[in-house]
């Protein structure tokens, strides 16, 4: 571990302006160019635990600073699990396992940078502000305005996904869309696990079916494929738009995770049905 080495007098500007720390909100790709940044499995999220460990601190020190800064750190993503939420989140991080506490504090990225922009008894805190005033200092006017608006959207974005999976279940969706948003706020190209690319109905039954009965099919897989889905998780499939003869309708999507449901459908779907040559889809029958 590096010695603490004072703040310099340009780094203030960022631990004691809120509008400077505003305008550098947006630069999270900062964070793992100065150190290597470990999140939950979605990620898109740390703990407590986790921020301490990247600024090499003790998680009283980040306790202290979300004490005195709450509102800035909420406005930035910070949020504090509790209950019934607490638990779908921790489910919805695979095999995590966690301390048993009432209480789960989560950071993004853009919380965790918000971190670093206040942290003064921190290294590396120390050198994320240096980084952010060096590349602000760079950047041209239109590519602040870029950045900070690109940036505002993802988040905005993040955060609704975030809603949608706790009103609707899909933790599976709305984690693969997570990655996909972060991993483009950081200019990068989305990794998936194939676990989480998505699949409807249709997809499904392309090559099963014959053309005159696909309407039908659709139907009947539909109906039974999502009260499989709600009596695996309690809730509806997630919605989304998509083209229809034509029409943008709202369909049910899915991810490869829960295909399982779609054989168990289709093994009772099918003996209505003319069935074509069957086609293997992630292992599906």
């Amino acid at each position: 571990m590096l010695p603490i080495m004072p703040d310099q007098p340009n780094e203030l500007v960022l631990t004691e302006s809120r509008t400077m720390r505003a305008q550098t909100a947006g630069r999270v790709d900062v964070l793992d160019k100065v150190k290597a940044l470990a999140l939950l499995p979605d990620g898109v999220h740390a703990t407590t635990e986790i921020v301490a460990s990247y600024y090499e601190v003790g998680i009283e020190a980040i306790k202290s600073l979300v004490k005195d800064n709450r509102a800035e750190l909420e406005g930035n993503g910070y949020r504090v699990l509790a209950g019934a939420e607490r638990a779908e989140f921790v489910r919805s991080q695979q095999d995590l396992t966690l301390p048993p506490a009432r209480h789960l504090a989560t950071f993004t990225r853009r919380t965790i940078l918000n971190v670093g922009q206040l942290l003064t008894e921190s290294d590396v805190a120390r050198q994320v502000r240096t980084y952010l005033l060096d590349v602000e200092e760079a950047a041209t006017p239109e590519q602040k305005v870029t950045a900070v608006e690109k940036a505002t959207e993802a988040e905005a974005q993040l955060r609704a996904i975030e809603v949608l999976a706790r009103i609707d279940g899909n933790t599976s969706y709305a984690r693969s869309l997570s990655r996909h948003i972060a991993a483009r706020m950081l200019g990068e190209e989305p990794e998936l696990d194939p676990a989480d690319v998505t699949i409807t109905c249709d997809e499904y039954l392309d090559g099963r079916i014959a053309a005159g009965d696909m309407a039908s099919a659709r139907t009947r897989m539909g109906r039974t494929v999502a009260a499989l889905y709600r009596a695996r998780y309690g809730a509806d499939p997630q919605k989304i738009k998509r083209p229809i003869h034509g029409v943008h309708r709202d369909v049910a999507v899915y991810t490869h995770r829960d295909l399982d449901l779609f054989d168990t459908a289709w093994t009772e779907v099918s003996r209505h049905y003319n069935v074509q040559d069957r086609i293997a889809l992630g292992g599906a029958a």
